[in-house]
């Protein structure tokens, strides 16, 4: 299970969209998910302060739910945890990069910008092949011999 564990680690660090939600009204909206260097075990979010999101974390932490679906990671996964907003500039300045900046006009000094993060606690996950040629070969070993093709594993994971 620790290898899954880092496998959904790596893997999460090179998706670029997700679907992210809280739990209670099951409205998903797109974000982009990214991680700390120091791998602090939790998915970080650059939102702006009128999304709805926000304004539901300002006052306490909700449950919420990260769907992602992406076949260049290979990862698919059912996120769910505590999401939170968090005032921290260090933190901030080490996750800014030039695709959040597209969204804020003053850049990180933006009144509007917040940090979520999600703190997984439980995620079912799907791993898949992300390399073509194994994907292919499958296929056809499978259409040739009658049997499934492997094409990754999946993993219930506890954090």
């Amino acid at each position: 299970m620790s290898d899954a564990k880092a496998d959904f680690w790596d893997r999460v660090d090179d998706v670029q969209a997700g679907m992210l939600g809280l739990t209670e009204n099951g409205k998903l909206v797109p974000m982009s998910p990214t991680l700390r260097k120091d791998r602090d075990g939790k998915i970080w979010f650059i939102a702006a302060a009128g999304e709805e999101l926000v304004k539901n974390t300002t006052s306490a932490n909700q449950s919420a739910r990260f769907v992602i679906a992406d076949a260049k990671s290979g990862l698919y996964a059912n996120i769910e945890g505590k999401l939170e907003q968090v005032q921290d500039a260090a933190i901030l300045d080490e996750l800014w990069s030039f695709v959040a900046a597209a969204w804020f006009e003053d850049g990180k000094q933006d009144d509007d910008v917040r940090l979520l993060c999600l703190t997984p606690t439980i995620a079912g996950c799907w791993f898949s092949t992300t390399n073509p040629l194994k994907f292919f070969y499958e296929i056809g070993k499978a259409n040739v011999t009658g049997a499934e093709p492997d094409q990754g594993y999946q993993a219930d994971l506890t954090f």
